[in-house]
């Protein structure tokens, strides 16, 4: 079964995670038929707008890390140990650049928030050209707490510093209208109402030739990439490998072993647990 669905409707591409049993949670599969369903509607000349949404109660959750993290116990989903940074690198590069296919596509691409956009969710969502979310929706980088740095950066580019540090340094959910209050995503709207904003905003943009679209698209886009980008998104990508194993990294992924991931995750977003000496964090320091 398809992870990632794609519909054409009228002038109107249509990009679904397709995981509801899990939350839309990644899987191997899904940034590779994300950036497949992205090109095919870039490639259609009758297509002029790709909305970006997920089936079920969220839009994305996250990496799968009851395979990723939990279940294989060994820290061998990607590779063999000992790490090697390199294969790390390459195996994350892959599927950052296929999340930034949403971005370098000509046509724009607008993204449907509801329930969750979190971890790597979030990094999908915000590679988008603009983001619409519930009020009651939630977004965040959780791991940036430990055992993860986004890799698309995209924090930075669309808070700016102080406001990018203000949510990487704590890791925090936050709603949709704090998110939209931020300047992070475009809107929120009522979650009732979130379809329908969705919809009248596509049909606007899909009433502009696509030759319109695709230039205003790459001269703000290039204001973007010319502060240097990808470099920042390499540094990113590498350090999110570094940050999976360090000691912290390796602590928190132990405990994740040995008491559930669910238990391990409440500790961390509570900052109950001290992962560099791995025992609870006297309540005093919480």
């Amino acid at each position: 079964m398809a992870v990632v669905d794609y519909e054409k409707d009228g002038r109107i591409a249509r990009v679904t995670l397709n995981r509801p049993e899990v939350m839309n949670a990644i899987n191997d599969e899904r940034p590779v038929e994300l950036e497949a369903a992205v090109a095919r509607a870039d490639a259609d000349p009758g297509v002029h707008v790709i909305v970006l949404s997920g089936r079920g109660e969220a839009f994305c959750a996250g990496y799968d890390l009851t395979f990723y993290a939990e279940g294989n116990g060994s820290g061998q989903a990607t590779q063999e140990m000992p790490w090697d940074p390199i294969k790390d690198y390459s195996f994350m590069w892959r599927n950052t650049q296929h999340f930034m296919s949403l971005w370098r596509a000509m046509k724009p691409v607008l993204c449907k928030v509801h329930g969750f956009a979190v971890a790597g969710g979030s990094d999908i969502a915000l590679c988008a050209d603009m983001t619409i979310m519930g009020e009651g929706a939630q977004i965040g980088y959780m791991p940036a707490r430990v055992w993860g740095c986004p890799t698309t950066a995209m924090w930075v580019y669309r808070l700016g510093a102080e406001r990018a540090k203000r949510m990487l340094f704590t890791g925090d959910k936050i709603t949709g209208r704090e998110a939209a209050d931020m300047g992070l995503v475009l809107e929120a709207v009522p979650d009732d109402m979130l379809d329908d904003r969705v919809e009248e905003m596509a049909a606007r943009m899909a009433s502009v030739p696509i030759n319109q679209l695709a230039m205003q698209k790459m001269v703000i886009n290039q204001a973007i990439e010319q502060t240097g980008m990808m470099q920042t998104q390499r540094l990113a990508t590498i350090f999110d490998g570094i940050t999976r194993h360090s000691p912290e990294g390796i602590n928190f992924k132990t405990r994740a072993e040995a008491v559930g991931w669910k238990q391990a995750v409440s500790e961390r977003d509570e900052g109950s647990w001290d992962w560099t000496a791995n025992e609870p964090l006297p309540r005093r320091n919480r």
